[in-house]
Order: C-alpha cells, then structure tokens, then sequence
C-alpha cells in the first residue's frame, strides 16, 4: 500500500514537472496570451496609422491636382487673401466699465 502511495506521489510529481513548462515556461499559455494581446493592440494602432497615412496621400494627391487645395489651406491656416480681394477686420469695442453706484 505504501507503495502505490508513494508511486502516486512520484507520478503527481512528474506530471507537474512536465506541466510546468507548458503553462509557465518561454512559450508556455500565459506568455502567449500576452503575446497575443500586445498583437492585438500593434494591430489596432497599425489600423489608425494606415488611416491617416491614406488621409495624407489624398492630401498630396490633391495638393498635386490643382491650386484650390493649396489655396484653401493658405486661407484657412496662414490667413493669407488673393490680390484682388478686400480685407476687413473688425475689432470688437471693450465695454466702459459701469461707474459705482453711489453710497
């Protein structure tokens, strides 16, 4: 009896020992779940910087097209107008201040 015991321990043991590696080791199921989720997140950010470097060569494409991209982004970033246009700026009036009421 006590030596099926103790052949029961020594199995147990031995079934540890091969089932470590599996789950603990360099490429055991923990370390490749964690792989696999830092894949999952490279993928992600891999996406976002496909999308805008597809928005950029639309960008180029159209700067390449004609002047009305170029034109437009003169205007609306470094505020620049055509030869034959007007510029107004209005310059809003600071308020008075209101005197104190008297005591």
């Amino acid at each position: 009896m006590k030596g099926v015991r103790l052949l029961a321990i020594a199995l147990a043991v031995l079934l540890a020992a091969i089932q470590w590696p599996l789950w603990f080791g360099k490429g055991g199921w923990l370390r490749v779940s964690e792989l696999d989720r830092q894949l999952a997140a490279q993928r992600a950010a891999n996406e976002e910087l496909a999308a805008r470097n597809a928005q950029l060569a639309a960008e180029v494409a159209s700067f390449k097209a004609g002047r009305e991209a170029i034109e437009e982004r003169a205007r609306s970033q470094l505020n620049m107008i055509r030869g034959d246009e007007l510029y107004f700026q209005f310059v809003p009036v600071p308020k008075a201040e209101k005197p104190a009421a008297p005591q």
